[in-house]
């Protein structure tokens, strides 16, 4: 009994939605867009600003795979993109043996930690703490903007 009473309970839940998305998909009217008010000219003020100075035609892309290209000769060889890396890892390998240990790893990690621990105590505080934050980049500035 239970289950024809869930059986049918279900078939009435789902002609009642079917009714529900039928009505909700009649027509409705839509009223036209009223008209674009007029322009307001301000008396007084006949000076216009400057236009806004010329974008870089280059796309991001673009600049991405000029950073890239070092050469500059159109094509990006395996060498070009391992050349920073291996500026990076020259710059952790601090013993210049080739291998990259973990303290060579992590001595900027040290380093930071040792400069917010203000009190020496081996721990940070969370005011010691918000120091480490990375600090936020001001935004580039365009070329040719005096802005």
């Amino acid at each position: 009994m239970l289950r024809f009473l869930c059986g049918a309970s279900a078939a009435l839940l789902l002609v009642l939605a079917g009714f529900f998305a039928w009505k909700g998909m009649a027509r409705r009217e839509v009223s036209p867009l009223p008209p674009p008010p007029a322009a307001v000219e301000t008396p007084g003020d006949e000076t216009a600003p400057p236009p806004p100075p010329a974008a870089d035609a280059r796309t991001k892309e673009q600049r991405r795979f000029d950073r890239a290209d070092r050469d500059k000769d159109g094509r990006i060889t395996l060498n070009e993109l391992y050349e920073p890396r291996r500026k990076a890892f020259a710059r952790l390998d601090t013993n210049g043996d080739g291998r990259l240990s973990f303290e060579e790893w992590a001595v900027r990690t040290r380093e930071k930690f040792q400069g917010a621990d203000a009190n020496r105590d081996g721990a940070l505080n969370r005011t010691e703490y918000a120091t480490t934050a990375p600090r936020a980049r001001p935004p580039a500035r365009q070329k040719g903007c005096a802005c």
